[in-house]
């Protein structure tokens, strides 16, 4: 019964929002999708549809539910939930800022004044995986989300240091009720043992 063991992941960040263009960090904040942002997720729909896909989830922010909502659209699906726990990391105060003094001068070890902390993220978000991976155990989920979230809680999962993800690319995990998580595809490239991440 190795299917009902092995539940596969397609891990897309939302499209491109008008703050990820002007480089602000979003955060929490609930900042839509632009008309670019629009096209990245329909674009996305060809990578994805070689797969079948049980179920689709997303974030509840409205960056990721509409993302979320064109792939499954492209794909003949329906977004199943919006999972409040794959909500982005929030930022606190840096939320909506650019590079620059003010932004450093919130800045503390391992984030900034009031925000959530990357290991705070990283469980809450690997959390929120494995309960899905429980949910539906044996099938392929695709789940819509936020870089941040998805970057500390995949380097959590598989014990390595992961760079920023792209918006509306393919981030192919697996996850074994025994063997914990396997990353097969991050940022649309295909990882071997000895690949950079």
């Amino acid at each position: 019964m190795e299917g009902m063991t092995f539940t596969t992941f397609a891990l897309v960040r939302h499209g491109q929002t008008d703050w990820n263009a002007e480089r602000r960090l979003q955060g929490a904040t609930d900042i839509p999708l632009n008309d670019v942002g629009r096209g990245q997720a329909r674009d996305a729909v060809a990578n994805l549809s070689g797969h079948q896909w049980d179920a689709v989830v997303s974030s509840p922010l409205s960056r990721a539910a509409e993302t979320a909502g064109l792939i499954a659209d492209g794909l003949g699906l329906t977004v199943a939930r919006h999972v409040p726990e794959l909500t982005e990391r929030s930022f606190g105060q840096a939320e909506g800022m650019q590079a620059g003094p003010e932004l450093e001068a919130l800045r503390i070890p391992g984030g900034f004044q009031g925000a959530e902390s990357e290991e705070e993220a990283a469980i809450r978000g690997l959390t929120a995986l494995e309960a899905l991976a429980e949910e539906f155990r044996g099938q392929r989920v695709l789940v819509v989300a936020h870089g941040t979230l998805l970057r500390v809680s995949l380097s959590r999962a598989i014990g390595r240091t992961l760079h920023s993800i792209d918006n509306a690319v393919l981030n192919l995990a697996h996850h074994h009720i025994d063997d914990g998580w396997q990353l097969e595809f991050y940022n649309g490239e295909r990882l071997t043992a000895d690949a950079p991440a």
